[in-house]
C-alpha cells in the first residue's frame, strides 16, 4: 500500500494514536507509515491503538513488525474467544468487552499484540477508548517504564474494571425486582426480565470465565517482553475477575431464586382465584337448582298449593347461602 493511502488512513478513526515512549515518557507521535523497529532508538517502544483497522493498515503493521499471519488473520475478524496464543517471543492476546447499552449488555473485542519495542491494540466493536488507559500509564511514569508488560496489564486491568458496572447495573435491577416480588406487585413484564437476565448473564459468564486462563498464563509462563516483578499484577487482574465470575453466579442464582419465587406467588395468586370462583359456584348451586325445580312445568306439586310456600322457599334459599358463605368464609376460600 503507497505511503499517500497510509497517510489518508491515518487521517482516520481507525488509528486512535500512534506514539513512542522511552523509560515511560512519551517521546514523540510517530506516523503510521513509518512505525517499526527502524525507527526506534536502543529502550523505546511503540504503543499504536486502533479502532476496527482496515485488512491494508493490519498488513502494513505485519509486514513492519513480522506479526505471525494467524494471529494478523484473527486480528481481522470480530467474535474471537478471549485467549491468548504465543508466537515465539511474541504474544497475541484476545479480551472481550462489555457494558450495558439500552438494558442490554453489548460485547465488544480488543485484540493485543506485544513484543520487544512495540504494543499494538486492535478494538472491534462498542468497546470503551482506551484513551484513559494511555493517560493513566503516563502519568505513573516509574510503572510505565517497564515497558509493554505494563502496558498488557494496564489494558487487562482496565477490561476487568469495566465489568463491575455491568453487575452493578443487573444487581440494582434484580434488587428493586425482588422488592416487587416480596410485595406482590410484580408484572408479567418483570417475570419476563427475570428470564431474558439470566440469559444475558449466561453469555456475560462465556466472555469473562476464559480471562481467567489469559491471567493465569501471563502469571505462570516466562516471557521477556514481560518482567517477574510484573506477575504480581497479573495475580490481582486474575482476582478481579474472579470476582466478577463469582458475582455472576450469584445473580444468576438469585435470578433463579426469584423467578421460583413469582412462579409460586403466581400459582398460589390462581388458588386463591380459583377457590373463591368455587366457593361462589356453591352457593349460587343453591337458588339454581332450588328455583330449576320449582320452574319445571308440573301441575301435581304440593308444595305449589301451599299459602306461604314462596316465603318458605326463599327463606330457605337465604339460610342455606348464609349458611355456605359462613363456611368459606371460617375456610379462608372467601
Amino acid at each position: 500500500m503507497a505511503f499517500a493511502d497510509l497517510r489518508n488512513e491515518y487521517e482516520t478513526p481507525m488509528v486512535v494514536a500512534s506514539a513512542v515512549y522511552r523509560g515511560g515518557t512519551r517521546v514523540r507521535d510517530i506516523p503510521i507509515e513509518d512505525v517499526g523497529p527502524a525507527a526506534l532508538a536502543e529502550g523505546e517502544f511503540v504503543w499504536i491503538g486502533l479502532h476496527e483497522p482496515s485488512m491494508d493498515i493490519l498488513a502494513h503493521i505485519q509486514a513492519r513488525f513480522g506479526l505471525h499471519p494467524l494471529a494478523v488473520e484473527d486480528a481481522n475478524r470480530s467474535h474471537q474467544r478471549p485467549k491468548i496464543d504465543l508466537y515465539g517471543d511474541a504474544l497475541f492476546m484476545v479480551l472481550r468487552t462489555a457494558q450495558v447499552k439500552d438494558a442490554c449488555i453489548v460485547y465488544g473485542e480488543t485484540h493485543v499484540f506485544a513484543g520487544r519495542g512495540y504494543v499494538i491494540a486492535v478494538r472491534h466493536g462498542p468497546s470503551a477508548s482506551y484513551g484513559e488507559v494511555r493517560a493513566r500509564c503516563e502519568r505513573e511514569a516509574a510503572m510505565f517504564a517497564r515497558g509493554a508488560g505494563y502496558v498488557i496489564y494496564a489494558i487487562m486491568d482496565f477490561v476487568a474494571d469495566n465489568f463491575f458496572p455491568v453487575i452493578d447495573t443487573i444487581a440494582e435491577e434484580v434488587a428493586e425486582i425482588e422488592s416487587h416480588i416480596i410485595a406482590k406487585t410484580f408484572t408479567s413484564e418483570e417475570v419476563n426480565r427475570l428470564y431474558q437476565l439470566r440469559r444475558e448473564l449466561l453469555g456475560f459468564r462465556r466472555s469473562v470465565s476464559p480471562m481467567l486462563e489469559v491471567c493465569a498464563r501471563l502469571e505462570r509462563y516466562n516471557l521477556p517482553i514481560i518482567e517477574a516483578d510484573m506477575r504480581p499484577y497479573y495475580h490481582d487482574v486474575y482476582d478481579h475477575v474472579l470476582q466478577v465470575n463469582e458475582s455472576i453466579d450469584n445473580l444468576r442464582e438469585a435470578l433463579a431464586s426469584a423467578f421460583d419465587a413469582a412462579m409460586m406467588l403466581s400459582s398460589a395468586s390462581q388458588n386463591e382465584v380459583t377457590k373463591k370462583l368455587a366457593a361462589w359456584a356453591a352457593i349460587l348451586a343453591v337458588p339454581t337448582a332450588i328455583a330449576g325445580i320449582y320452574g319445571m312445568n308440573f301441575e301435581n306439586m304440593p308444595e305449589l298449593k301451599a299459602e306461604y310456600g314462596y316465603y318458605v322457599v326463599v327463606a330457605a334459599i337465604v339460610a342455606i347461602c348464609v349458611y355456605l358463605y359462613r363456611r368459606f368464609k371460617k375456610a379462608d376460600w372467601l
